[in-house]
């Protein structure tokens, strides 16, 4: 049966029909299947309550997986523990068997459940209950977040076995106000961390922190916690997990979940005009083809990676099959929708009520939203790791499950479309922090010290902290008495310290369209690039125009518009050298690590149409200079690689190189492309030469930079692969960047460059 007529009666028969169908196949570069994966069983292990035993013999689990076993004999051994399995394969038994236990043996017992997000954390809690009310046991488990009612507040402090949370709430209303928690930090056993893969970056170093503090009131009390860490597939979930929780963790990653058969297609737009490499529009196709599986029956997710573009699809998708399916049936889910709509949205995807849904990665972590068969994602999602967890949505109960990546224009997409097994033969990428960037610490001090005063030759993390306390007790924040250090000052610290920015100082950005509302923050350095004048700011789908930027006062106001365009803002940046700690020579090429001071002034932004990437305009910024010290990497071109160039000609090539490689170096990274910023210079201030700097946007960096430097030869390859292949004739979005940017030759020059690069120097 052709699967675009009608109804199919199984994924196979659409699998089928999809295969046969010319039109996908001449789009589709790589078609992978997995073969389905048998379950790796273990006996319930020794010792645990009958209780749970028949809790789980209810839900019709006879036996664990391999995975579950093992994470409850080390957790009872002593062990902090992180499990590392794919998106469906049971985690949460990982730690709420051990939890469960402890508590059954001991009342007084209490454990800490962290989750990134309430959608999250309410969920797991329902999960919770249902287990401890067929075992009809007294134990008390309470979500205790923003939306909690101050009534239950004082319930949940005194009597919570179980307190559900999130690292904001703990930072700053758990941690600030522990005198009131005493029960919870006296008997506190087990502190459990979910989702630890999504602790990167500025979040990730704040995190870190946060655990040290809640760590160190523990001391006071006389606890000493075991982390129970759940992560999904990341390279360095050991290392990752130990850096967050500052101790040795044993690493569970024997897989045990059964998985059904999975079939994974890559599929580029055709080229409308081949001259300048536009594709046609990858909202588009993901329209077409994600039409094509929900009228033929199949239930499907689509993840866009940005909250407009859900909305976009959401709307086209609506339209297209309203008169078949009902426009009800097809459903939008994104941070911003209220809590009690997000369950419904769940519940409807659960019972198969609704058949399709669109979906930022506010659907990638292990929300309950049952049996999905058919996954698409518009444009690739930023990292292999997040592509798995959102392609792990469909077939999740055993069953065959197609996904489908549409690849947009832009040149990580075009690299990982034409180059599969890059995507399907490599780990992950790594989750970087780094919790002694000094901004981010010195906060974290100061927050620490209001809850309790600082020893003289106490440790926190790693660093000896002597001269972060006589720098705040000089600035008047810490009192020094004898060996301690108090908090002196009126205000209190963790209110005014966002765990999502790096430096405090954030512009507030209110809307102006009816009466006057708040609708978020942006911090003081993406302010320039992000919320100038006349830029388009997008808000929970909704597109916004700044209107005015009140640099004095912080503020952002802007007004709601409807434009198929967005916004980027050039900067004029000088980067200074302060200091270099590694360096290596190869070939004509000198890679280096160190500290830098960035001057960055933004000159002008250009309108980007939504769909193809064309440049349709631009406008004049008027705002001061920012400065910036951050960690950087470099590598510079030496005199004979420069010879023989005008400057012009080499302006244009390291443009289009510094364009192809600021895409791909989140090859590597678990980051937003926004994190790390390339600029090329021509004749740096340091050292005269050609030099391509990367730098992290964030002050005191969060160590990208540092992992670019360790990838430094298989960047430079990349690079060179991708513009070679690309289809175009001079430059174009995919790969060096348009022609109005890098000229005419500017693929050419870019090419010629890196080919100089001899072996050694790459």
């Amino acid at each position: 049966m052709n699967p675009f007529t009608g109804k199919v009666s199984s994924m196979i028969e659409m699998i089928d029909g999809l295969r046969k169908s010319p039109e996908i196949m001449q789009q589709v570069t790589y078609w992978h299947t997995i073969p389905p994966r048998d379950p790796k069983l273990a006996d319930f292990p020794e010792g645990l309550h009958e209780g749970i035993c028949v809790a789980l013999r209810h839900k019709n689990i006879g036996q664990l997986y391999t995975h579950q076993a093992e994470s409850f004999r080390q957790v009872t051994a002593g062990n902090h523990v992180v499990t590392v399995t794919p998106t469906a394969s049971g985690k949460t038994l990982c730690y709420n068997l051990p939890v469960l236990q402890k508590i059954l043996e001991n009342d007084a017992s209490r454990a800490l459940y962290l989750f990134p997000t309430k959608a999250l954390a309410q969920d797991q809690v329902a999960e919770l209950q249902e287990m401890i009310e067929f075992m009809d046991v007294d134990i008390k488990t309470h979500t205790y977040d923003g939306d909690t009612p101050p009534t239950v507040r004082q319930a949940i402090r005194n009597a919570g076995h179980i307190v559900v949370t999130n690292p904001d709430m703990l930072h700053s209303a758990i941690l600030p106000h522990h005198t009131k928690w005493v029960k919870l930090f006296e008997n506190l056993n087990y502190i459990v961390i979910d989702e630890v893969h999504s602790y990167r970056g500025v979040f990730g170093s704040h995190v870190a922190n946060v655990i040290r503090r809640l760590k160190r009131i523990c001391r006071f009390y006389g606890s000493n916690p075991q982390f129970i860490c759940a992560s999904a597939t990341i390279d360095n979930p050991k290392e990752h997990a130990e850096r967050l929780i500052g101790e040795t963790v044993a690493l569970i990653d024997n897989n045990g979940a059964p998985a059904g058969e999975k079939h994974f297609v890559f599929y580029n737009p055709p080229v409308v005009n081949q001259q300048l490499g536009i594709r046609k529009s990858s909202v588009l196709e993901t329209r077409t083809l994600a039409g094509k599986l929900l009228r033929s029956g199949i239930q499907t997710i689509v993840f866009a990676r940005s909250r407009v573009r859900v909305e976009i699809l959401l709307t086209y998708l609506q339209e297209l099959v309203s008169h078949e399916l009902g426009s009800k049936s097809i459903r939008g889910y994104r941070g911003g929708y209220l809590p009690k709509l997000r369950r419904e949205i769940e519940k409807g995807l659960r019972s198969g009520e609704i058949r399709g849904v669109v979906s930022t990665n506010a659907l990638e972590l292990g929300i309950d939203i049952g049996q999905l068969q058919a996954c698409v994602l518009n444009g690739y999602p930023g990292t292999i790791a997040s592509t798995w967890q959102q392609s792990g949505r469909a077939g999740r109960r055993q069953e065959t499950s197609l996904t489908i990546l549409v690849a947009s224009s832009n040149p990580l997409d075009q690299y990982l479309i034409q180059n599969p097994r890059y995507f399907f033969e490599r780990p992950p990428e790594q989750a970087r922090i780094h919790p002694d960037n000094l901004i981010i610490l010195v906060d974290h001090v100061k927050c620490a010290a209001y809850e309790l005063p600082f020893e003289a030759n106490e440790k926190f993390g790693e660093e000896s902290l002597t001269d972060v306390l006589e720098y705040l007790t000089e600035e008047q924040v810490l009192h020094q008495v004898n060996d301690r250090w108090y908090w002196m000052e009126q205000s209190f610290p963790a209110h005014n310290i966002s765990l999502r920015s790096a430096a405090q100082e954030n512009f507030i950005i209110i809307d102006m369209t009816n009466g006057h509302r708040v609708i978020g923050e942006c911090d003081r350095f993406s302010a320039p690039t992000l919320i100038h004048e006349e830029a388009i700011y997008i808000h929970e789908g909704i597109q916004f125009q700044v209107e005015k930027l009140d640099y004095e006062e912080k503020k952002a106001f802007v007004r709601q518009v409807s434009v198929d365009y967005f916004t980027d803002a050039s900067m004029a940046v000088q980067l200074k050298v302060l200091h270099v700690n590694r360096e290596g020579h190869v070939g004509g090429l000198l890679r280096q690590l160190g500290e830098v001071t960035v001057n960055a002034q933004p000159t002008i932004f250009k309108k980007i149409r939504l769909r193809t990437h064309e440049n349709i305009g631009s406008g004049p910024i008027r705002l001061p200079e920012e400065e910036l010290h951050t960690s950087s990497y470099w590598f510079t071109f030496d005199e004979a690689m420069a010879a023989g160039r005008s400057a012009n000609d080499m302006q244009h090539a390291l443009l289009g190189i510094a364009n192809v490689l600021a895409h791909l170096a989140p090859l590597y990274l678990m980051c937003d492309p926004m994190d790390i910023r390339v600029v090329p210079q021509v004749k740096a201030v340091h050292s005269k030469l050609p030099t391509v700097f990367f730098y992290d946007r964030y002050p005191g960096g969060v160590g990208l930079s540092d992992r670019l430097y360790e990838v430094h030869g298989q960047l430079m390859d990349q690079a060179r692969s991708l513009i070679k292949s690309c289809g175009c004739i001079s430059g174009c979005p995919a790969c060096v960047g348009p022609i109005e940017e890098v000229g005419l030759l500017g693929k050419k020059l870019a090419l010629e460059l890196l080919a100089e690069l001899d072996g050694g120097a790459r």
